[in-house]
């Protein structure tokens, strides 16, 4: 099951599709319902021969406020889309099924999709956030955008696409982590992280003819001009750091069990709500 109200499919100009994240009143948290619903619409672009390029965007003021804590949806609502099951085992094993099945396997499947993906990104990005935005290709902020992970303060390592070293460099990634300060879309520009930073009244048709300008080129160009540079990523080992920093994740969720009786440490919670209503240094 996917409740495709949480997220809608355009096509605003020939060759591009628009998909857009559509639970502002949330802030855009991250449901399983929407990620389901995310990964039917990136199937339909996919599918359809006469779109070359497909632009992420999404409704409200904020791109994601990152996973939807409130969430109380079960596995056996969806249908799975990668080869882990045992979602509802007890303790750290079925947690961890969960995890890797919505977090990184569908980040994973989204990073290698077929055609040029393009991030459409205004106000803040925050934790699981980062995820929906790092597996695009390029990525269009506001100049109001910031993007943060503080989710330390929950006693894990970080966002379960863990992919900060890849885009903002070693020493800024563990800046990032170890203080949970947002970077502004000026420094992720700045750091390589962002293609192009533009007005907040100019976000959607800037990246709308980014995108028009893309889907000119020839699908097959664009499929092996994109598949070479990820293979490049992938030759630096980035899959096997992804599994690996997610391995260490669910540890954190495990120390986090024991020690507090949950899969969080209770007092971050109090830490992130204070640090998301902060404007990036």
């Amino acid at each position: 099951m996917t409740t495709a109200a949480s997220v809608r499919y355009e096509s605003p100009v020939n060759g591009v599709a628009r998909i857009v994240l559509d639970r502002a009143d949330t802030r855009n948290a991250q449901d399983k319902a929407m990620l389901y619903a995310l990964n039917e619409a990136f199937d339909k672009a996919c599918q359809d021969n006469a779109v070359n390029v497909i632009v992420l965007a999404a409704e409200g003021p904020h791109f994601s406020s990152g996973h939807d804590l409130r969430d109380r949806s079960t596995m056996d609502e969806f249908t799975p889309v990668g080869t882990w099951g045992g979602f509802d085992l007890p303790g750290a094993e079925g947690y961890m099924a969960v995890e890797q099945e919505i977090y990184l396997g569908l980040c994973w499947r989204w990073r290698n999709l077929p055609k040029p993906v393009i991030a459409e990104v205004q106000g803040k990005v925050i934790a699981g956030g980062l995820m929906l935005v790092w597996v695009c290709d390029l990525i269009v902020a506001s100049d109001d955008a910031s993007f943060s992970d503080p989710v330390v303060a929950f006693g894990v390592n970080g966002v379960e696409y863990f992919a900060h070293p890849w885009e903002v460099g070693v020493r800024k990634a563990k800046e990032m982590l170890f203080t949970g300060d947002a970077i502004s879309a000026t420094e992720a520009k700045s750091l390589g992280m962002v293609n192009h930073v533009v007005p907040r009244a100019e976000l959607v048709s800037r990246t709308r003819d980014l995108a028009e300008h893309i889907a000119r080129r020839p699908s097959m160009g664009l499929k092996l001009a994109k598949q070479s540079v990820n293979q490049m990523q992938d030759n630096q080992g980035i899959w096997s750091a992804l599994q690996a920093a997610m391995s260490l994740q669910q540890l954190g969720h495990a120390n986090n069990q024991q020690v507090h009786g949950s899969n969080i440490d209770p007092a971050g919670v109090d830490i992130i709500r204070q640090q998301a209503r902060q404007a990036p240094q």
